[in-house]
């Protein structure tokens, strides 16, 4: 595959420590650790796109440089797939026990979505870690610490990556749009920020699927991209409905869904999203998130989306009644 034909995500992943988005105060440790060639196995947990495998993978070009090849310095593995006990009691366990060549000071094994491991898988991976700590660090990857068992989180140093501030999202799309040739309005750049909610590659997807419809990026384009909708319309709905319309409320949703072509959880976490911005009271604001929640967990049962929906809008009618 050329560079011109990769995704963006990958055609813009950070190739250094320096040039990852944010987490300053990670960064700066994971380079002494290289400076002094004294790394220990490292945890790195936190939400998605916020620059984990990307990090462990600019340590490993810092580390080696030219000398950098896979199965002979360091090997990247994906534990929702070699997630079983005999993965890590052969695959792992021959790569760790091989010693490193010559000239480099360790090899290094990248273990992602290490939280989706089995527990007896983990089990067999921390004597592996223990026992041939001199030939092999590792770095697992992981959404979630507290799924990777405490005897494994002891033996590793666990840095937390947050997710990214808007800004952070927002210099780094400005940048990618300008090299590709991408138009984007501040509206649309406020609103791929919104969806994107912290995770940067999840902006850069969207901002590369909106580029295959228009070059000229705006608001519009990347709700209907993303499957969502402009707060503006759903608090229509909200108000329309608790102000008693029933009959209003529910074609203003159908109309929404046929122009935007949502699915009713869709719909669901879009009212969630919006419906703290109205001007009602909290003690509503409460009712509502309950009355949601109840509906979602009908739709994921199976109920027929058109008639749950319908429902739901008449028990927000009800809610106002009630007041």
């Amino acid at each position: 595959m050329s560079i011109e034909s990769r995704p963006f995500v990958e055609k813009y992943r950070p190739r250094r420590l320096n040039e990852v988005v944010n987490q300053t105060g990670i960064i700066k440790r994971l380079k002494q650790f290289l400076k002094d060639e004294s790394m220990p196995h490292l945890i790195f947990a936190g939400p998605a796109g916020t620059g984990k495998t990307t990090s462990a993978l600019a340590m490993v070009r810092e580390l080696y440089g030219s000398k950098m090849a896979v199965n002979e310095t360091y090997l990247e593995l994906n534990a929702s797939d070699a997630r079983g006990i005999d993965v890590i009691r052969t695959y792992i366990k021959d790569f760790a026990k091989a010693r490193p060549p010559e000239d480099i000071p360790f090899k290094i094994l990248i273990l992602d979505e290490a939280d989706n491991m089995t527990s007896p898988a983990q089990q067999a991976l921390r004597r592996t870690m223990e026992k041939y700590t001199r030939n092999c660090r590792m770095i697992l990857i992981c959404n979630y610490s507290n799924k990777i068992i405490p005897p494994i989180q002891s033996r590793c140093v666990v840095f937390r990556f947050s997710s990214l501030s808007n800004d952070d999202i927002k210099e780094r799309v400005k940048m990618i749009a300008q090299k590709e040739d991408i138009e984007i309005s501040p509206d649309g750049l406020n609103a791929l920020t919104d969806v994107s909610r912290g995770d940067l590659r999840r902006a850069i997807n969207y901002l590369q699927s909106c580029g295959t419809i228009s070059q000229n990026i705006n608001e519009d384009i990347v709700f209907r991209v993303a499957g969502e909708v402009p707060p503006e319309k759903i608090k229509e709905i909200l108000k329309t409905a608790l102000e008693g319309q029933l009959s209003l409320s529910i074609k203003r949703l159908d109309d929404l869904k046929k122009e935007y072509g949502l699915s009713g959880r869709n719909i669901i976490r879009n009212l969630h999203r919006d419906m703290y911005g109205l001007s009602i009271p909290e003690e509503m604001k409460i009712e509502l998130s309950k009355i949601l929640a109840e509906f979602e967990y009908r739709l994921s049962q199976g109920g027929t989306e058109e008639i749950q929906l319908q429902a739901l809008l008449a028990k927000i009618v009800l809610l106002q009644t009630a007041e």
